[in-house]
């Protein structure tokens, strides 16, 4: 069962078409995992072994019959509970949804899973209506993080998040508005994508906007791009989806990693400008830029030269959360996050002029980018500035700031613009938290970011390294 549970969805795959194993046999193993593993992190919200399995069954009978169902067949995945799901209630982590009234619907991306076969795991937490950068909400508490258990998971997709490392499945769905794959993927050591704005399908639409992006969550940058293959299938519900391009990611990335960077011109920036980074998180993400500009990859340490855009980013995001509670009532709210009540109230306070103005700095954003881009592939960031801070706390301690957005600049610019962003593990720090690098590129470029990402993982894997809760009973503790 440990085999299963450490395997890579690309490595399920060649079992079963080699029946050297069943999905009957992957998806026991990771229930049960998650069974011994999720009283310690809380990064599940629903299992339905019953469901699960009658899925891993019908995978079976089509290996069996030599017929198997697209890209995924029999590929167990963690979905987080905004995506909507036909047999389960997708909750998103609130007291005022009607579970029944969820049921018989489906996502975009959960479409294009089952039509690839997926095996469904169950559904991940979130902090309520996916509004902030660390995970906790009024119906399923807090999740903490796999490396140590004592350290949040980040979010909003904290409990995909938490989930993959621990090998509680091979693949997870986030979604990403200001970070909300990429904070957890930076914290708690897995990859992330948040793809180009409309690359891939998402419906109904975020109360975010156009800020909010559906991406996958994984254990290796192949399997990334594998998930990106099924994700960026058409459906025509998203009004906002740009026209399907019929890439193959996978096969894009294939290459060795001098191969992959040739000729690409990265610009390195540990601060953009303006941000106060950890020390040791700045030295892993240096050594990772001398690794792959030894590769053969042009590195230039530059600012991309825009100031901190916090403020348009907040009337942006913080008037989607005000929007996501427009049709709930004073009552409704008594049994809601408090502080998502709170900027909720606040944004509503915004005068269209406000708003507008933020509309403008961030059109300004995307061009500075658009011209930046001109000279540079790529930009490479740390993904965030810190390591994971103490579970339950929107902020860490003594934190000069009490909103969320203070600690991840890195990663909301690249929501206002709509870029892809890709986080990969580069390191840990001296107590045994994971450290990412954020690789952002031009607008629908995602394989280019993906190409160097698979370069960097490829020379400098952390892949055979997991948390001591993957091995040890839950019951031991979790810190690594």
């Amino acid at each position: 069962m440990s085999d299963f549970v450490r395997m890579t969805a690309a490595e399920l795959l060649t079992g079963y078409k080699d029946k050297s194993f069943s999905p009957v046999e992957v998806a026991r193993a990771m229930l049960h995992q998650i069974e011994r593993c999720n009283p310690a992190v809380n990064a599940y919200c629903l299992v339905d072994e019953e469901t699960t399995l009658a899925f891993a069954r019908e995978s079976e009978q089509r290996y069996l019959a030599g017929e198997p169902k697209g890209k995924l067949d029999g590929v167990p995945v963690a979905i987080k509970d905004v995506f909507l799901t036909p047999m389960w209630p997708t909750l998103k982590g609130s007291k005022t949804v009607n579970p029944s009234s969820t049921l018989g619907k489906e996502a975009p991306t959960v479409a294009a899973l089952a039509r690839n076969g997926y095996v469904p795991l169950g559904k991940t937490t979130t902090p309520e209506f996916g509004w902030k950068g660390v995970t906790d909400n009024p119906i399923d508490g807090v999740t903490r993080n796999p490396w140590d258990t004592d350290k949040t998971a980040g979010g909003s997709s904290g409990g995909s998040a938490a989930a993959v490392p621990l090998g509680m499945g091979a693949l997870a769905l986030g979604t990403d508005a200001g970070g909300s794959i990429r904070i957890p993927a930076g914290f708690c050591g897995l990859v992330g994508l948040k793809p180009s704005f409309g690359e891939v399908p998402h419906w109904p639409p975020s109360p975010f906007g156009t800020l909010a992006h559906a991406g996958p969550m994984t254990w290796t940058v192949a399997d990334c791009a594998l998930l990106m293959n099924v994700l960026s299938e058409a459906d025509d519900r998203d009004t906002n989806a740009i026209p399907r391009r019929h890439i193959d990611y996978l096969a894009a990335i294939a290459g060795e990693p001098r191969e992959l960077l040739s000729g690409l011109r990265i610009a390195f920036s540990a601060t953009l400008g303006y941000v106060h980074v950890d020390a040791e998180v700045e030295s892993a993400v240096r050594k990772a830029t001398h690794l792959l500009q030894s590769l053969g990859a042009e590195v230039t340490e530059v600012a991309p030269g825009f100031d901190d855009p916090l403020a348009a980013f907040g009337h942006l995001f913080y008037s989607g959360a005000a929007n996501a509670l427009r049709t709930i009532d004073k009552r409704q709210r008594a049994l809601m996050d408090s502080q998502l009540v709170a900027v909720a109230e606040k944004a509503s306070q915004l005068s269209m002029l406000d708003y507008l103005a933020a509309i403008n700095e961030r059109t300004a954003l995307c061009e500075r980018m658009a011209m930046f881009h001109r000279k540079y592939d790529l930009l490479l960031t740390p993904t965030l500035p810190i390591t994971a801070f103490k579970a339950g706390r929107e902020v860490p301690v003594d934190w000069p700031r009490t909103r969320w957005p203070s600690w991840t600049p890195y990663t909301y610019p690249f929501n206002l613009t709509g870029q892809p962003a890709l986080s990969v593990p580069c390191g840990f720090s001296s107590d045994g938290l994971p450290i990412g690098l954020q690789l952002v590129g031009r607008r629908f470029e995602d394989v280019a970011v993906l190409r160097a990402g698979q370069a960097y993982q490829q020379a400098a894997p952390l892949t055979d390294r997991r948390p001591k809760l993957f091995y040890a009973d839950a019951a031991a503790g979790g810190k690594a």
